[in-house]
């Protein structure tokens, strides 16, 4: 096995060469902690959110297009609202909402009733593909599998795993025989045992090893008896996409009498995104500005 040197904040995926299973690991710090540093999340909270921004990272670096994806859990109990983004170039963002009398439990119990939603996003949102199922489970690795395996038909497991300073998940998947190389694809139908027994050696992964140790040795522990490929990592970062060209052009949209009565009665128009706690604010002047010939410079992504 030949493995390279590793840090966190990054996404590490491997290949099985003799198998048909790919595997993604990845470890979140500063990236994790520029998220939740302007958000007071209580514990139960904030590990459901990093677990989904985790698992949004894994099942990115499966996208075969520019774009990104987005998963939310809904229902109707103390954790209503879980939403977590992850771009093609593993950029991330994540909110949640709760009420104020949450306490630990299960998933299923936390959320009530409710729904998994996967979003498939195009860069130029010329299209977009969702898909709904039931909230099954007690954890978020328990959801997104189900999701999987109802979805896709593709054998997936996930170890996700949080704490105050990381959050990290570990993905196997089995591919189709198709994805394999031709010269490959004999030994690969012969190695019946491939999947179970990479199963059995990734279920001992512990939180504390997922969590602390450097990728590459997660992976030298768990696979150094076996023929793994392991590619160069990639950078994971937070960047939430709001600015204030957004704004105003969402400002415009509502129309200009609707701005002005907005503004005549608030004195300011005040746009706050959940994400990234920015907040965005439109005076009398600015609101001139929105509707004149004189368009507002264009505004960046918020990038942290």
């Amino acid at each position: 096995m030949h493995y390279m040197e590793s840090t966190k904040d990054t996404l590490q995926r491997f290949l099985f060469e003799n198998i048909s299973i790919r595997g993604e690991l990845t470890q979140l710090h500063k990236s994790w902690q520029a998220i939740i540093e302007n958000h007071d999340y209580p514990p139960v909270v904030r590990d459901v959110l990093a677990q989904m921004l985790v698992a949004g990272v894994l099942l990115a670096a499966t996208l075969k297009f520019k774009g990104r994806i987005i998963l939310q859990i809904q229902g109707k109990g103390a954790l209503p609202l879980v939403v977590a983004e992850c771009s093609s170039e593993q950029a991330i963002r994540g909110l949640a909402h709760y009420s104020q009398d949450i306490k630990k439990d299960s998933l299923k119990n936390l959320v009530g009733k409710g729904q998994l939603a996967i979003t498939l996003e195009t860069e130029n949102k010329t299209e977009r593909y969702q898909s709904i199922v039931e909230l099954v489970g007690n954890s978020v690795a328990d959801a997104i599998e189900h999701y999987l395996v109802t979805s896709e038909q593709l054998p997936t497991r996930l170890w996700l795993s949080a704490n105050d300073d990381t959050a990290a998940g570990l993905l196997i998947q089995k591919l189709p025989h198709e994805s394999v190389d031709e010269e490959n694809i004999h030994r690969v139908q012969t190695d019946e045992d491939g999947w179970n027994r990479v199963e059995q050696l990734s279920a001992t992964i512990r939180d504390d090893e997922l969590l602390d140790l450097d990728a590459a040795e997660v992976i030298h522990r768990l696979y150094h008896e076996e023929d793994v490929r392991v590619f160069e990592f990639e950078p994971v970062f937070f960047r939430c996409s709001c600015s204030k060209q957004r704004v105003a052009n969402m400002l415009r949209g509502l129309g200009e009498k609707e701005v002005h009565s907005i503004i005549e009665d608030e004195k300011v128009i005040s746009i706050h995104c959940e994400f990234c706690n920015h907040q965005y604010d439109f005076d009398a002047v600015d609101a001139t500005q929105l509707f004149s010939d004189s368009i507002l410079p264009d505004g960046s992504a918020t990038q942290h």
